[in-house]
């Protein structure tokens, strides 16, 4: 009978939940013991899926604060006329608030319609508001209409007081001229996929138009990061779709995948990231990570280019 309370401890240790648990604390212990290095070129990241509903918005502005978490300073251009982003930022958006609007159709600098989130001042949000929805026919008519958001941008990094270390553009769930813009704005594109069926429909089409935007508006850019979100681990079909696509996308997957978390779904009705609503929650674990690694890939592609530019 004396080993009886042994034993009942032993197997609640040993159930899913403690497992799981014990699992995150580690990985909160790793994360604050890390040391991280940040790329000395600004990094532009189109946020980008033509499918709708697979965590887009939510990742670009959870990744942003994550890097801000990790002492990057960080820019999130919302391009989407819905603006979830600078709602979730916590930056005013109603329709006087000077906007990208303003920045694409009337030329104003990006510097004059940036807002810091209350999150943190290196957390800067270029607010959507809903004229955005017209920009699109508005833009045709206009010259050099592919180009507005890449020389606005290219103007702002080059005056910018203190260096900005990555800037991410959350798109609209379609290819549209705004879309064009935020692709030819880019370096790279970074493209979150849900772990549920039909993750994939649609990607084909996604990669096409980068192949397109490459061939005729900027050369430089590339699918250089795939961020698989909505990860359910109790269900097979997630882990189906996860090695799907790391089977086609061996270099691009990042490691850390996003669970489906209610934490992450709560936060943006409190005008918050989930690294500001609860930074200790599985969902602000898991993009803590994600940002560690998309920064360390920074810094081995400008090592390698240094590497072979020394050659």
């Amino acid at each position: 009978m004396e080993h009886q309370p042994d034993q009942a401890h032993s197997s609640i240790d040993d159930t899913p939940l403690a497992r799981q648990l014990a699992d995150l604390t580690s990985r909160r212990r790793a994360l604050e013991s890390r040391t991280v290095t940040l790329p000395t070129q600004t990094q532009v990241f189109t946020v980008s899926n033509q499918k709708g509903g697979v965590g887009k918005t939510t990742s670009t502005v959870n990744l942003a604060a994550a890097l801000v978490s990790h002492g990057a300073r960080v820019l999130v251009i919302d391009l989407d006329p819905q603006g979830n982003a600078s709602t979730a930022l916590g930056v005013p958006h109603s329709a006087d608030v000077p906007s990208v609007y303003d920045v694409l159709i009337d030329v104003f600098p990006l510097a004059d319609i940036i807002q810091a989130s209350p999150e943190s001042p290196k957390l800067l949000c270029a607010p959507s508001t809903i004229h955005l929805a017209g920009a699109e026919i508005e833009l045709v008519s206009q010259v050099a209409r592919e180009h507005r958001l890449r020389s606005a941008l290219d103007e702002y990094l080059a005056s910018a007081e203190e260096h900005v270390d990555v800037v991410l553009i959350d798109c609209p769930p379609s290819l549209g001229l705004l879309t064009i813009n935020a692709f030819a704005a880019a370096q790279q594109v970074l493209i979150p996929i849900q772990c549920e069926y039909y993750a994939l429909e649609g990607l084909s089409q996604l990669l096409g138009s980068v192949q397109m935007i490459q061939k005729h508006l900027n050369p430089k850019l590339n699918v250089s990061t795939i961020l698989l979100t909505m990860y359910d681990g109790r269900t097979k079909l997630a882990q189906q779709v996860a090695d799907e696509v790391r089977s086609h996308f061996p270099n691009e997957v990042l490691n850390s995948v996003i669970p489906r978390s209610v934490r992450v779904s709560e936060a943006p009705s409190f005008g918050q990231t989930v690294i500001a609503y609860d930074g200790g929650s599985a969902g602000a674990v898991a993009y803590k990570e994600a940002a560690i690694e998309i920064l360390d890939r920074a810094v081995a592609r400008e090592t390698n280019k240094n590497e072979e530019g020394a050659l």
